[in-house]
């Protein structure tokens, strides 16, 4: 209720802030409903008063939900004068709202009249109501869950009646119980029932909107008890009563006074102090014995022990659990194996130096827990109590025996008492050695150890290793029993760590010696470089750099070096690098720019990883002012004589016609290097020379001619007219004329001229013939063009007066050819030789 109070001053706040101008007595608000269901319309209406004095002619009504305007409210003029507005909400989705019927006045609005909405829902049916009779308040407690909320002021109220049977019908009506504000549990007093007679319960649920009811609950309020829980105690021991054998607790409870009267069952349950484990529940136990031995637990162990009770054999409900009780069980005495391991050294020839190892092996589960270590040893013949060698916590001791003792015992103790001795043999190193001894890293904290096993087969075996050489006393080793021995390696995985030397000892056992033991070195993973070699400036000059480097001693747990990485950077941050084998010890660094600085360091590598040096500076030397004059004047001669050259070139080439079109010059192309030596058009046919009767010829003269006038064919450059050599030459044809020549042919790119001409004559007639020749240079072919044809070549014929005259071709003239560059000399009978 005072959730309530509350919330009705903040509604009267916000109503107060909302009338600074309001007119008095001018206007009411009424609303079809002043709570409904939140999501449903509603609807309102206002009506002013005639007598107000501030209502125009034209006034007009205006609505107002909480600060907002709201359309849609209708005006009209009743028959008595008043003015109305009605207006209708379709969705009134707050839970609370306060709605204001306004009067426009001027440029502000006035507050005719406010009304207060609501909206929620009706109250849900309580459910899960539970009561229970508390004996320490000697009440009938009911509690239950009231649903989901309404958003609307919801009253609960406990209702009861007594009945007979099975509340079928109500006897007396026991007065209603209403829970404080916001509370969904009840009390009803002690005077108000009958503890062994039924009575129906249930809660019923009612605000604006709507009524709901629970089912009732039929019970009988001792049927319903709850009891609280005893209180747990340690049993004191007594001298007439045994201890608890080992892994028991003997405990005792104090029951609930109230509940004295009452028949009761309890339960305890337990759960070790330390661990993950869950409870572990025993019972139901006897209630009157009010003490209780609890066995079957770890000995020597601490246990929480909680109990809780309830009415039997008549209905009821457990009480909570008791506050935890800690006991320990007791111990029980060691159950253990020892397995010992020795080192013995001679101090004088009557006393030994010995170092006893030993490591507890669990032989059950629960063997109890150990408090020391006790090795004694007794002399032969000597009687009574001998004081021990050593009483330790530890797992070694050293102590000295004379040289002629051979075995001592070891024991294990804790309160209860000891363990079975174990004798400790010292045996003597005359049994086989092991065939071969090999280690392998299987990953970085764990090395697997391997032998072949001697012959006869040995009983055990027992492996130690330690970080490099074993020290005098040899304490930080790590040392393991192998009792198998067929076995031929096992995994050490205790202390080991990357990047460690280790040394393992494997020693076999036989029943009544040892082996000699074999040592071995590992590790488990081997480690990068720690430090790259310093490099050292040996040379310099202006261009290169010498340098040089002393190589690290291989280093144990180092993985060997595989490579070397030289890193340099000029000024411009321009970086360079070379790899070097690892057996290099220097290097020189070339094409460095003179005066100029540099930065070097080196890396060096291995499968492990890779570190660097430290940096090196170095700078290159200076050019001298008279290098850097020789190097200009070299420079400008390279300058002139390519000047000289491209200006000779110019001027060496011949001159062309610009009229003639500039081509290649057949005489000095390619063509001769894939044209083949005899083609098709090459065979002589000559069956007037194959006459057996018919002299052959033997000698060709070339007959020096005058120049004469171009032909009106002819072009009038007289760079293009195919003059006569002033030189007389003579070409003996001899041999197979078909056959192909012997003679070297001119190489591509020669100077030398190719000649061009015709042989005129006849093997009958009694002149010799003539061979024409032309030394001209000329290009042959044009520039697009295809090659002249016959007719457009220049042909000479010897007149009776030994004066040349140029001739146009005859048609039927078979000697008449193109080109000899291109198919050889051609010679085709001696029809067109008549005119010589």
């Amino acid at each position: 209720m005072a959730g309530l109070g509350t919330q009705n001053l903040i509604r009267a706040a916000l109503i107060i802030l909302l009338l600074p101008g309001s007119l008095e007595e001018c206007g009411r608000i009424k609303v079809s409903a002043p709570v409904v269901r939140l999501g449903d319309p509603i609807t309102a209406s206002c009506i002013i008063n005639q007598s107000c004095s501030h209502l125009g002619p034209e006034a007009q009504i205006l609505w107002k939900l909480g600060a907002e305007l709201q359309p849609g409210g209708r005006q009209q003029r009743l028959a008595d004068g008043t003015q109305e507005s009605t207006i209708t909400l379709p969705h009134l989705n707050h839970s609370w709202a306060l709605l204001s019927c306004c009067l426009r006045w001027g440029n502000s609005l006035q507050i005719l009249d406010q009304a207060e909405l609501q909206a929620g829902y009706p109250p849900a049916t309580p459910h899960n109501l539970s009561c229970l009779m508390n004996l320490t308040t000697n009440s009938l407690i009911c509690q239950w869950e009231p649903g989901p909320d309404t958003h609307l002021s919801t009253n609960f109220t406990l209702k009861s009646f007594k009945s007979r049977g099975s509340c079928q019908t109500k006897e007396d009506s026991i007065s209603n119980c209403v829970p404080e504000n916001g509370q969904s549990r009840c009390s009803i007093p002690r005077k108000h029932l009958q503890l062994y007679q039924h009575m129906s319960i249930w809660v019923q649920a009612e605000n604006a909107l709507g009524t709901r009811a629970s089912p009732q609950l039929c019970l009988v309020p001792m049927d319903v008890v709850k009891l609280e829980p005893p209180k747990l105690w340690a049993l004191d021991p007594r001298p007439e009563v045994a201890p608890p054998p080992p892994g028991c607790l003997r405990l005792r409870w104090e029951p609930w006074k109230p509940g004295l009267h009452i028949e009761q069952k309890c339960e305890l349950r337990h759960q070790p102090r330390l661990g993950a484990a869950s409870w572990a529940l025993v019972g139901p136990l006897p209630f009157k014995t009010l003490q209780h031995e609890l066995c079957g637990l770890v000995p020597s162990t601490a246990y929480a022990l909680q109990m809780r009770c309830t009415r039997w054999p008549l209905p009821g409900f457990w009480s909570d659990w008791s506050p935890s009780l800690e006991l320990t069980t007791t111990q029980q005495v060691p159950i253990v194996r020892l397995d010992a391991w020795w080192r013995q050294r001679q101090l004088d020839p009557r006393t030994v130096d010995v170092q006893l190892f030993w490591k507890p092996m669990p032989l059950e589960e629960d063997s109890g827990q150990i408090q020391g270590y006790v090795v004694s040893w007794s002399p032969s013949g000597q009687a009574g109590a001998v004081p021990p060698l050593c009483n330790t916590t530890e797992l070694n001791c050293t102590f000295h025996l004379p040289s002629e003792a051979r075995e001592v015992v070891l024991t294990a103790y804790n309160t209860a008492g000891t363990s079975r001795p174990t004798p400790v043999v010292f045996l003597e190193s005359r049994g086989p050695p092991l065939g071969r001894l090999y280690t392998m890293a299987r990953d970085p904290h764990s090395l697997w150890v391997g032998w072949e096993p001697p012959s006869p087969q040995p009983r055990g075996y027992v492996i130690e290793w330690g970080l490099g050489s074993p020290s005098p006393s040899g304490s930080h080793k790590t040392w393991r029993m192998e009792h198998n021995g067929s076995i031929t390696g096992t995994l050490l995985e205790e202390n080991i760590r990357p990047f460690q030397l280790y040394e393992i000892t494997v020693t076999p056992l036989y029943q009544d010696t040892k082996g000699p033991s074999q040592l071995i070195y590992a590790y488990s993973q081997e480690t990068a470089p720690s430090h790259a070699p310093e490099l050292h400036l040996k040379h310099i000059g202006k261009t290169w750099a010498k340098l040089e480097w002393v190589p690290e001693a291989p280093e144990l747990g180092k993985s060997p070096l595989t490579h070397y990485t030289i890193f340099w950077t000029n000024a411009q941050d321009q970086s360079f690098s070379t790899v070097l084998n690892a057996s290099s010890h220097g290097f020189v660094l070339h094409g460095l720019e003179p005066g100029s600085l540099y930065h070097v360091h080196l890396m060096a590598a291995s499968q492990a990883g890779a570190t660097n040096s430290t940096s090196l500076t170095l700078m290159t030397l200076a050019l001298e002012e008279s290098e850097l004059h020789i190097l200009l004047g070299l420079f400008g001669l390279l300058i002139l004589f390519i000047c000289l050259c491209g200006a000779a070139r110019l001027c060496c080439r011949p001159r062309k016609n610009p009229l003639w079109p500039s081509v290649p010059d057949p005489a000095h192309s390619s063509l001769g290097t894939w044209v083949p030596t005899i083609m098709a058009e090459e065979t002589f046919q000559l069956p007037s020379l194959w006459d057996t009767g018919m002299p052959p010829i033997t000698k060709i003269t070339v007959l020096e001619e005058e120049e004469k006038k171009p032909g009106p064919w002819e072009s009038s450059d007289s760079s293009g007219t195919c003059g006569l050599p002033t030189l007389v030459q003579a070409y003996v044809l001899q041999g197979d004329p078909r056959a192909p020549s012997t003679q070297p042919q001119p190489q591509p790119g020669t100077s030398d001229q190719v000649l061009y001409g015709q042989v005129l004559g006849s093997p009958t007639g009694p002149g010799p013939g003539h061979y024409l020749r032309c030394d001209s240079t000329q290009p042959l072919l044009g520039g697009l063009t295809p090659s002249p044809k016959s007719y457009e070549n220049l042909w000479f014929q010897t007149s009776p007066l030994g004066t040349s005259e140029p001739l146009v071709p005859n048609q039927e003239d078979d000697c008449v050819f193109d080109f000899p560059l291109l198919q050889g000399l051609r010679v085709n009978g001696v029809e067109g030789l008549g005119g010589f």
